[in-house]
């Protein structure tokens, strides 16, 4: 039973130097995740789920139209949960339309959260490695087009891998 995920990618070369931040703060897992927004989260799915759940992600993507992204500052999820994130200040509306869409259909699920668009920079590390990342992180900036999401799945030995990209092809204001 493969296990999926999708979300919008964050481009070069703000992508790899997240990434490589988040890994020199001992978080030796995000070496194979790459830098993103998610939209779903690590999902279970049946073999033959795949066609359909590959149609309806075709399907979402023609009803969106890319949208810019800015990403700024820090925020956290503690005491909640031990993560520390890149805040999504604009996109957010496009980011939360786009994953009700996606999260539709054969891809259904409950949120034990309420979905909050952001980039994780620090997981499961030590309280002060957290703080380390919010304080060093806080004046991070970046601004890009989101012009398509990907289907990840995941592999023990490689990580997360892309396995499909949708470009967003809907026309502005179509969700």
């Amino acid at each position: 039973m493969p296990t999926i995920g999708v979300s919008l990618a964050v481009p070069e070369p703000w992508g790899r130097r997240l990434q490589e931040y988040r890994v020199a703060l001992g978080d030796e897992s995000a070496r194979q995740i790459p830098t993103h927004v998610t939209l779903l989260p690590p999902t279970d799915v049946a073999d033959e789920e795949l066609g359909a759940i590959g149609d309806h992600l075709e399907q979402v993507a023609g009803r969106v139209a890319p949208f810019r992204v800015h990403l700024r500052g820090t925020g956290t999820f503690r005491p909640v949960s031990p993560v520390v994130f890149v805040v999504v200040v604009e996109g957010i509306s496009a980011c939360e339309q786009l994953t009700a869409l996606v999260r539709s259909g054969p891809l259904r699920t409950d949120l034990r959260f309420p979905y909050h668009p952001h980039v994780t920079v620090a997981h499961d590390v030590p309280e002060a490695d957290l703080d380390k990342a919010f304080r060093e992180l806080a004046s991070f900036e970046c601004l890009f087009e989101a012009e398509a999401f990907h289907l990840y799945t995941h592999d023990d030995q490689q990580g997360w891998t892309t396995d499909s990209t949708f470009a967003l092809t809907g026309a502005p204001g179509s969700r």
